[in-house]
């Protein structure tokens, strides 16, 4: 929980023109040094982040209002990309300083020979979900193998990806319970909150997607979730990760760790108060869904945010790719991810 005094502070940065900070007054006990430097005049250092709108994004969202980033020195700007594909492009052309996309897209970058390196999960686990239309009665993967079976003349319509890990999720969850992929119609967006808009007005049975916008239709009752990625692959597989240029890493590393820091600062709000982190999330207006379904999604995750991804599990959907040929080179993901700073500051 944040002190009042913290609270006070992160408010008054956030109601003033520009970042402006104001020192909480010290206690009795406490010893202020005569020549120690002033948060008010210590400049901020710039860094631009490229996002898209999961839920294991909220701890960039979190950090940037709640004056996370600014404790640790940095003035972050969020760049909303529309598409994973765009995302990755500007973080190779530098437009960008840190990359928050789906874990398959570095791999893509390093096969396109763009020396990058991935840093840390983005913040979330369980988020990416796939769900299907309450008027067809399935409620799990197994079910769904059934239905189909049953019904040999209803093709799905599914919602998805293409080469994202919300395809992979379903060549995985289909695989393991004996269904194959052409028995679906798959329709591939490169707009995620197109895919959502789909579902809604049905021009799709099936949506592999993203917390909370899974979890706005499951509050709805008008869908059900078959699986998620906690449990495809394992509870701390990520969804999306937050990757930088090697340059970055290597020219950077204090800006990289100062990042980090920002980002789990903005983890312990959201996994302390939730409700807190969402009148931060207010600010912005970063989701589409209403205070009581991003609440929900916040509480239904499998574990508490932290950064350290499962690379093992990483490694066996990387595989994938290069099976579908999304990739020509399998490239080991301990060559993609650098997570050697988040480790020593989670431990």
């Amino acid at each position: 929980m944040v002190a009042p005094c913290q609270l006070l502070k992160r408010l008054l940065v956030l109601s003033a023109s520009g970042w402006l900070w104001v020192a909480c007054a010290p206690s009795e006990t406490a010893e202020t040094p005569a020549d120690a430097e002033s948060p008010a005049t210590a400049e901020l250092i710039p860094v631009k982040a490229g996002h898209l709108v999961a839920l294991d994004m909220a701890p960039l969202f979190v950090g940037v209002e709640s004056g996370c980033f600014a404790e640790n020195g940095l003035a972050v700007e969020t760049v909303f990309f529309t598409n994973p594909g765009d995302n990755n492009a500007a973080l190779a052309g530098g437009q960008i300083d840190f990359s928050t996309n789906p874990f398959t897209l570095p791999f893509f970058a390093a096969n396109s020979g763009v020396p990058i390196k991935t840093i840390s999960a983005a913040g979330g686990w369980g988020v990416m979900q796939v769900i299907i239309s309450n008027e067809y009665g399935v409620e799990s993967v197994a079910e769904l193998a059934d239905f189909v079976s049953a019904n040999p003349e209803v093709t799905l319509k599914i919602a998805t990806l293409r080469g994202d890990t919300l395809e992979l999720i379903l060549v995985d969850a289909f695989a393991a319970a004996g269904i194959s992929p052409e028995a679906f119609e798959m329709v591939y967006f490169d707009d995620l909150l197109a895919m959502v808009d789909a579902f809604r007005i049905g021009e799709v049975d099936i949506l592999s997607h993203i917390k909370p916008y899974t979890t706005q239709f499951v509050s709805q009752n008008k869908a059900t979730v078959l699986t998620d990625n906690a449990e495809v692959w394992s509870p701390t597989t990520p969804n999306t990760v937050v990757s930088v240029l090697e340059q970055t890493l290597s020219e950077r590393p204090e800006v990289v760790e100062a990042y980090l820091k920002g980002l789990q600062c903005a983890a312990e709000i959201i996994n302390t108060d939730p409700e807190a982190a969402i009148a931060w999330l207010s600010n912005g207006n970063y989701y589409r869904v209403e205070d009581e379904v991003l609440l929900t999604a916040f509480q239904t995750q499998p574990a508490p945010i932290s950064f350290t991804p499962d690379l093992a599990a990483v490694q066996t959907v990387v595989d994938k790719m290069v099976e579908l040929q999304y990739i020509e080179a399998d490239v080991p993901a301990t060559a993609i991810f650098d997570t050697a700073i988040v480790q020593g500051l989670e431990q």
